[in-house]
């Protein structure tokens, strides 16, 4: 209520220009920002001269997973959020052009923001998002005002071994058992599968919106979208050989963390948020009461800390 008074007095002061302006700013826009050759779908809304957050999207997911945050933040922030390559609505390049890796899925993302002028931001980074985040922030820890953290795991004891089991075997014997990459992408690509990692831990599994495991399914359901997803699978056993530099980068620059960890994620337990005590000073440590998608249930919980956090530390 306090925020609608504030908004209704500060919009009876300005011009119908302003206030056209204002509300435009707020509006989510889409676009495209070609990276040597390959076109990066992003959402972007807010005052681009407000502080920048930038938001990494998770597996299987894409920047649809950041709409209600994006909206709820558009007021006091520019918020900006890409797909990877062969993510949702970005390009999907056969594998003989693109590399994927989470090294050069991260080179892509750091030139995409490069390219749009983006300097200075904070990063939200969830599942995926952190190994490329990671990867961005220990590349420029200068352009790096703080970090946002929904799961996103840099700690050995943050890997659920039982979850990331048949993905671990895969790491032990290397690409080529067809037998187990089938198992692997049976259990992961199909629908089932994809609604599990949406409701599984959370608290109405009702109320998840099923648009998300729906907009998944048929992202993973192109031609050459599991041979890619199973490569990246076996990749992210590089991703565990960086973590002590993820740390080292923790401890020696000390961002600022805020920490929204879903208590329930089968796949990033809260052993993975316990680590973050161990090598950052400034933490605001928070574990919800919910699944791997936390934003699903807690997107107002989550921004209204966000927005704490930022101003607290007066980042601008």
């Amino acid at each position: 209520m306090r925020k609608l008074l504030s908004l209704i007095f500060l919009y009876s002061v300005m011009t119908v220009s302003q206030v056209n302006a204002a509300w435009a700013s707020q509006t989510p826009t889409y676009g495209y920002e070609t990276v040597e050759q390959t076109k990066i779908f992003f959402r972007e809304a807010g005052d681009p001269s407000k502080p920048t957050l930038v938001l990494l999207h998770g597996f299987p997911s894409s920047s649809h997973q950041y709409r209600e945050l994006i909206r709820k933040l558009s007021d006091d922030y520019h918020l900006i959020a890409p797909d990877y390559p062969g993510f949702g609505a970005s390009d999907f390049p056969d594998a003989d052009i693109y590399e994927y890796s989470f090294d050069n899925i991260a080179r892509t993302i750091d030139k995409f923001l490069e390219q749009r002028g983006i300097e200075k931001y904070s990063l939200f980074i969830h599942d995926y998002g952190a190994p490329i985040g990671y990867r961005i922030a220990t590349a420029h820890p200068e352009r790096v005002q703080s970090l946002i953290v929904q799961n996103g795991n840099t700690y050995e004891e943050g890997l659920n071994k039982e979850a990331w089991g048949p993905i671990m075997k895969m790491w032990e014997q290397g690409r080529g058992n067809t037998e187990l990459e089938s198992a692997i992408a049976s259990s992961v690509f199909g629908l089932d599968g994809l609604r599990w990692q949406y409701t599984h831990g959370t608290r109405k599994p009702d109320t998840i919106l099923p648009d998300n495991w729906l907009l998944d399914y048929q992202s993973l359901s192109r031609p050459g979208q599991h041979d890619m997803q199973l490569g990246l699978f076996y990749d992210y056993r590089n991703n565990v050989a960086k973590y002590p530099e993820w740390q080292a980068y923790l401890r020696t620059y000390q961002p600022p963390v805020l920490l929204v960890w879903a208590k329930n994620d089968a796949f990033f337990p809260v052993s993975g948020a316990e680590g973050y005590k161990r090598d950052v000073k400034d933490l605001d440590y928070n574990l919800l009461e919910t699944g791997h998608f936390a934003l699903e249930e807690d997107a107002s919980l989550i921004a209204k800390k966000i927005r704490a956090f930022l101003i607290k530390r007066e980042i601008k």
